[in-house]
């Protein structure tokens, strides 16, 4: 296959077994004057691994400002340019957005090589229905978490974030907060060596008493909104949480958001547990 010049190939790498990548990235990655890639040390594995020797320019989110003039002109000066991350399809949760941007804007061509993604790899073999939110990884604050998790559990498709092991407990908690009622995945490892997978309700799955590496894809089922009984218990036990951050009003709103079920019921029960807690 013959490449255009002046083009930016976004090349698709393995997630994982380096063996996961297709024949037309191998063969673009092999005919580009430059591959730009967030670790330089860590693309050099697959790209020994594929015997292939080119020029690598390291893009990633700290420079990718500073380097984007230079790597336009490398694309108009007739340069056969592709860019990788350190897995997966780039400008997915990575550097390459900016760029992608700044080509358009400039009339420059862009060509997707696609190939594996942990994005779609945790959906397929998830077992959730495939209408399905990306996220991507998720605030580090729990002021901010909070809130993106009390608009994200409005929604009722699977949603799919990426989450640092070390933080796994830290997000789990926040998950049983907000997602009530789902069931979760948590993808470790995907296809590399020490590959697992963890299944349960939200409402049952443990905390993980030691610690755990690797990189973690986390999906959260679709909204069963097939039973919509009112479940006392568990807007109660929603309830409880929600009053201590928010407003009796807005308390409401949020849990008849969430369950869509009698909004009278539930801002008794509220109601209730206001008048219990001053009480006692």
């Amino acid at each position: 296959m013959k490449l255009s010049t002046k083009n930016l190939y976004i090349v698709s790498t393995p997630i994982g077994n380096l063996d996961d990548i297709t024949i037309r990235a191998i063969d673009v990655l092999k005919k580009s004057d430059i591959i730009l890639c967030e670790d330089t040390r860590h693309s050099l594995k697959l790209l020994n691994h594929l015997k292939i020797k080119k020029k690598l320019i390291s893009y990633h989110k700290f420079n990718e400002k500073h380097e984007l003039e230079n790597i336009i002109k490398y694309l108009k000066d007739g340069k056969i340019l592709s860019l990788i991350s350190d897995a997966g399809t780039p400008a997915l949760s990575d550097p390459g957005r900016l760029l992608i941007q700044t080509c358009i804007e400039k009339k420059i061509n862009i060509v997707p090589i696609p190939g594996a993604s942990s994005i779609s790899t945790s959906i397929s073999i998830s077992g959730f229905k495939d209408q399905f939110l990306f996220y991507g990884f998720l605030p580090k604050t729990e002021k901010e978490l909070e809130k993106i998790l009390s608009s994200l559990s409005q929604y009722s498709f699977s949603q799919v974030f990426f989450i640092p092991a070390i933080k796994i407990n830290f997000y789990l908690k926040y998950f049983k907060k907000f997602f009530f009622g789902r069931k979760i995945l948590v993808a470790r490892e995907l296809t590399k060596l020490h590959e697992s997978f963890y299944r349960d309700d939200i409402d049952k799955i443990n905390m993980f008493k030691t610690p755990i590496k690797g990189e973690l894809t986390v999906v959260i089922s679709e909204k069963d909104n097939k039973d919509k009984f009112f479940n006392e218990d568990k807007i109660i036990k929603k309830a409880r949480i929600f009053l201590k951050k928010y407003s009796l009003k807005d308390v409401v709103e949020l849990l008849f958001e969430l369950e869509k079920v009698n909004k009278k019921k539930i801002y008794q029960i509220c109601l209730n547990i206001k008048k219990n807690e001053k009480n006692n």
